[in-house]
């Protein structure tokens, strides 16, 4: 079978699970770019030597895309960057890996999914918690019913962040290029929670503040109550505050028969496993469900990859698609709108931006 041509466009913090899913999925690595040449560089580190020299580095995307022709392409550059470079590889008729958030702009997203649609193009939001074991195993008891009724479920993301972490990129936190704490690092959390609690939200209330870090645009605690169609509810708490390093990133959900809770370094460690209808005893599934990463990111890019492999040959939706995307972005930029006016915000949403809430 003849391998996908690939390329990476953004070759920063997270670049390096991307190059390295890729190669672990057999693609044909064509290119690299960053419009710093360094760190385009650095990424081809990752790449085994036996054809690591073929792989050409660029600092323009466009040329890249001109010349290289890839069949997928995964964007990883600052998020304000996303629906740009996006349009540009869909035009191109490549398959598209989008890092989170998938826009800063509900608009967008929706051009994204609209235009991905009329070129036949997959499109995947890159949420790539959702194949972590340990949720893979919650949603397969939410699909057979073992919660009974949902009440409610909550999603913390308890980390820090320090000024060390926003001098190496002044794009973050900016409403222009990123958002805050709710839009960079909760992201992940918000996702799994909407859409474990059946994905369609109808109202939520939230408070936002910049309680430490004075020095960025956005906010370093988002705390929201969110109201689900089916009757159950939500609370977000998603925070760079805390002292002294990374605390905690927990799911929860409870329902009229069933209890779980997920931590870990990126919810990938089964905490609490209580269920009336379940065979198998908590202690063999903790014990069976539990991945180790050696950091936040966990292991998903890599199942993620292998999903979007099969999508482009089957030509089925990515198992996390662009709606999925859109979904996260909209909660998010719901909980920032709330924090604003001090009301309640109605879903589904038609429009929002980060630019929005800029001072």
């Amino acid at each position: 079978m003849k391998k996908i041509k690939y390329a990476l466009i953004g070759c920063g913090r997270i670049a390096p699970n991307h190059i390295i899913a890729a190669c672990k999925n057999g693609l044909e690595i064509m290119g690299v770019c960053d419009i710093i040449r360094s760190r385009a560089d650095d990424i081809l580190k990752h790449i085994p030597n036996d054809y690591r020299k073929r792989v050409k580095v660029y600092t323009d995307y466009k040329t890249m895309l001109k010349e290289c022709k890839p069949a997928l392409v995964a964007i990883a550059t600052e998020s304000g960057n996303h629906y740009e470079i996006g349009m540009a590889c869909i035009e191109a008729e490549s398959h598209l890996i989008i890092e989170k958030p998938i826009a800063l702009n509900l608009e967008h997203a929706d051009n994204l999914i609209r235009k991905a649609r009329e070129k036949n193009v997959r499109l995947c939001a890159c949420h790539q918690n959702r194949f972590n074991k340990s949720i893979q195993k919650a949603h397969e008891a939410l699909e057979n019913g073992m919660f009974g009724k949902l009440f409610y479920g909550t999603a913390h993301v308890r980390w820090n962040r320090n000024q060390d972490y926003y001098d190496q990129a002044k794009w973050r936190g900016t409403w222009a290029q990123d958002g805050g704490a709710l839009m960079n690092q909760c992201i992940h959390n918000i996702d799994l929670l909407r859409w474990m609690m059946g994905d369609e939200v109808t109202e939520v209330f939230a408070y936002t503040d910049n309680l430490n870090h004075d020095y960025i645009e956005a906010e370093d605690l988002g705390l929201a109550v969110v109201k689900f169609s089916n009757g159950a509810y939500g609370v977000i708490e998603g925070t760079t505050n805390i002292y002294p390093s990374n605390l905690e990133e927990t799911l929860y959900i409870f329902g009229s028969s069933g209890t779980i809770k997920i931590g870990g370094k990126s919810v990938n460690k089964i905490d609490e496993w209580k269920f009336d209808s379940c065979k198998e005893e908590p202690e063999v599934i903790k014990a069976k469900y539990i991945e180790e990463p050696p950091n936040v990111y966990g292991f998903g890019h890599n199942p993620l990859y292998e999903d979007v492999i099969s999508s482009i040959m089957t030509g089925k939706e990515p198992y996390v698609n662009g709606i999925a995307g859109r979904n996260a972005l909209e909660l998010v930029l719901a909980i920032y709108k709330s924090a604003k006016t001090g009301q309640k915000v109605s879903l589904p949403m038609r429009d929002g931006s980060t630019l929005a809430f800029s001072k």
